[in-house]
């Protein structure tokens, strides 16, 4: 069998190191030609530097692949087109786009600057929605294409600290969903992957005591280079059924995660009154409520 993405070109965002510089590896390894976007930012989105994105291009190089370097901004309309466009300039084509540009602004939401929430919203959600929204008419013009978006537990369970985070990530599954009802006659696809990984995202928590410790151990396992092969297979035409879906992975395991869809309902043929939602509705459908947990309740067990 040949490699799996043979003759495709593709956009990686945030490539210039954890996540993203493992999917750019691996798609470079299965025959893909990779746009190598990193403005080169840290974690908090300040400053920038060309040698990150500059590094992995030379990585690919070494090994045999085609990479080329893009330092643009996500977040910026203009520069998000301009990373497409290093695509079409160097290769006369673009195939898959991963939106996985992010960076974190973490505090709690009654200390939440705007400042904070603009950040983390621009380069997560208006980024996939620029870089996407960029490779479009292309997409549509070839009939063909596969967008991965990077989506996170934050966002589909919840997690302390994070509304800009949560807020832009839950905000990217809805996206992603829009791309694939919107462009799937075209024969253009979208899916999610929330990883659960080390990488420098995450680097930041606290390690004060041994249960702390003994937690960012075992996440420390969760190499980037787990996640990789799921996004390759997904842009690849043997995933060319596989569109809409939000999959999660962690380690050695792969989940295929839920949507929201009514679970229980009431209903009085006379109408709602505030007294009758208190008295019938709440209690009916009190059993059937969410509780109120976060990514590390819901996934509670080691990783395998």
């Amino acid at each position: 069998m040949g490699k799996m993405l043979e003759g495709k070109v593709v956009v990686v965002t945030g490539a210039g190191g954890g996540i993203g510089r493992d999917f750019a590896l691996a798609m470079a390894a299965e025959g893909a030609r990779v746009v190598v976007n990193d403005i080169g930012t840290s974690t908090h989105g300040e400053g920038t530097n060309q040698g990150p994105a500059h590094k992995v291009v030379d990585e690919i190089k070494a090994a045999g692949g085609e990479a080329v370097a893009n330092t643009d901004s996500v977040a910026d309309t203009q520069g998000a087109n301009r990373i497409v466009a290093a695509a079409l300039d160097t290769w006369g084509r673009i195939d898959g786009v991963v939106n996985n540009a992010g960076i974190l602004r973490d505090r709690f939401f009654h200390k939440m600057s705007p400042d904070e929430w603009d950040a983390v919203i621009k380069v997560h959600l208006y980024g996939s929605f620029n870089v996407s929204r960029a490779a479009a008419p292309h997409f549509k013009e070839q009939a063909s294409g596969a967008y991965v978006n990077m989506t996170s537990t934050s966002g589909l369970i919840g997690n302390r600290g994070q509304a800009n985070y949560s807020a832009a990530k839950l905000g990217i599954a809805a996206l992603s969903k829009s791309i694939a009802l919107d462009m799937q006659k075209f024969g253009v696809r979208s899916n999610c992957i929330a990883p659960f990984a080390w990488s420098r995202m995450i680097g930041s928590i606290p390690t004060d005591t041994p249960e702390q410790q003994a937690r960012v151990d075992k996440l420390k396992q969760m190499t980037p280079a787990k996640i990789a092969p799921l996004a390759v297979f997904l842009l690849s035409d043997r995933a060319r059924d596989v569109t809409g879906q939000i999959f999660a992975v962690r380690n050695n395991e792969i989940f295929l995660m839920s949507q929201p869809r009514p679970i229980r309902s009431v209903q009085r043929s006379e109408g709602w009154t505030p007294e009758t939602v208190a008295e019938h509705a709440m209690p009916a459908l009190k059993g059937s409520f969410f509780p109120l947990e976060v990514s590390g309740d819901v996934f509670s067990w080691d990783p395998a």
